[in-house]
């Protein structure tokens, strides 16, 4: 509990919620005692927001991030004080492969979302999920948020595109939004199997190599769910309080560079496992070193993060194991 009382019985619109970040971010505003109200578009019965019954502790409503005219009615209806948009088509190679449904998705999404938010006067502060990928690819190293937006492939342009329209409104309508921009997000209810983290962990469990699609060399920022989820509520809360953060873009990151390759590595050691990994050198369209400064977000929000990466790692680890064991 974070003990300021702002989330008490607060109208809280969440979407995605079934998603990674979505799951843990309704925990964590259910135990600080709001009153969230969920998007769900698809039945996901092995999602932690099901397997856990936090379903059962919220309002549900069922469609899509694209259909306004649900959105407003939502908002409406429940009297919606707080937005915190996650819902997007967040998997790099089904980009690749389906672009033109990562596209409305992600960009579709982003502005029926924040019209209905535009027309809907209860609501008071808005959080959207960007992400490191809606930067491109930049030279220099780590990036700060003064970097220019210009994703390259379609994943990363659908994200660049939704920060934009974010900070068009907040410049021309002065729309209450603020906009996250975090690493890559690992930990326990991921439930894509094709992502380094869980694909890996899942396969040591197995007694299988893991698979590495790159050649291991990729530079990524990992950044654990939970503190995922506790930047949201804390980007929300100073949304409240301070004006001036209207339109801003935070970067949050553990500010450490890690390859694919190390990643599995430190995995296999925490499981002490010697199994050695499987590098097809396979992967394209996707940017090679990347990681992020969280600069701002300390000096303006006196953040920083919850968990190491190990931390975070053994947790996950742990939920894994729970996991597949009762599966």
């Amino acid at each position: 509990m974070s003990g300021t009382g702002f989330w008490l019985d607060r109208p809280t619109f969440i979407t995605g919620a079934t998603g990674l970040v979505g799951c843990w971010l309704v925990r964590r505003l259910l135990d600080e005692g709001a009153d969230v109200v969920c998007l769900v578009r698809d039945w996901v019965p092995q999602s932690e927001l099901v397997r856990g019954s936090w379903l059962e502790k919220v309002k549900v409503a069922r469609g899509d991030v694209q259909d306004q005219v649900l959105l407003e009615r939502v908002l409406g209806e429940y009297e919606v004080n707080t937005v915190i948009h996650l819902a997007a088509q967040t998997i790099v190679t089904i980009a690749n492969r389906n672009p033109v449904s990562t596209l409305e998705s992600n960009i579709r999404g982003t502005w029926a979302l924040l019209e209905s938010c535009r027309r809907s006067p209860t609501v008071k502060q808005i959080v959207l999920a960007s992400s490191d990928k809606a930067y491109g690819d930049h030279d220099v190293l780590p990036y700060t948020e003064a970097a220019p937006l210009r994703g390259s492939h379609p994943y990363d342009v659908s994200k660049s595109c939704a920060d934009l329209i974010a900070q068009s409104y907040a410049e021309t309508y002065g729309l209450p939004v603020a906009i996250t921009r975090c690493g890559n997000f690992y930990g326990g209810g991921d439930l894509n199997w094709n992502r380094i983290v869980p694909g890996t962990i899942r396969s040591v469990f197995r007694n299988q190599r893991p698979v590495i699609r790159s050649d291991g060399q990729y530079v990524r920022d990992y950044f654990y769910v939970e503190d995922g989820a506790a930047v949201y509520m804390l980007l929300a809360e100073r949304l409240a309080s301070d004006a001036n953060l209207r339109g801003e873009a935070f970067n949050f990151s553990n500010e450490i560079q890690v390859t694919v390759l190390e990643i599995v590595e430190r995995i296999l050691s925490l499981m002490n496992s010697d199994i050695k990994p499987d590098v097809r050198n396979e992967a394209s369209n996707e940017i090679r070193h990347q990681y992020l400064s969280a600069a701002k977000a300390r000096k303006v929000m006196d953040w920083q993060p919850l968990f190491t990466l190990d931390e975070g790692l053994l947790k996950t680890i742990e939920w894994y194991r729970e996991f597949l064991r009762a599966s």
